[in-house]
């Protein structure tokens, strides 16, 4: 399984969900967990997810939904769960 960490960070607003799994589901991407939060207007959200079956690189996955991001008002980040873990263990 390949698991990545993503999380989107801005302003509330409709529709921020809806597109990011949009995007997920159409590239074969498995949301295995999900955590989001809305402090007073600030959206906050953390997902876990499985690229096995997505066809394209981690890479190309952050540059497309950054722009995703940044046409809905939130920064958006994406990064393998090894990194992750290897980040937060410092």
């Amino acid at each position: 399984m390949n698991r990545v960490i993503i999380t989107v960070v801005g302003k509330d607003a409709v529709g921020i969900i809806a597109k990011i799994c949009t995007y997920l589901a159409d590239n074969q991407v498995n949301i295995l967990d999900i955590s989001q939060t809305i402090v007073q207007e600030f959206f906050n959200m953390m997902m876990i997810v499985d690229t096995s079956k997505c066809t394209k690189t981690i890479s190309k996955m952050q540059d497309e939904l950054t722009v995703i991001g940044t046409a809905a008002g939130v920064q958006v980040k994406c990064q393998l769960e090894d990194i992750f873990d290897k980040m937060h263990r410092i």
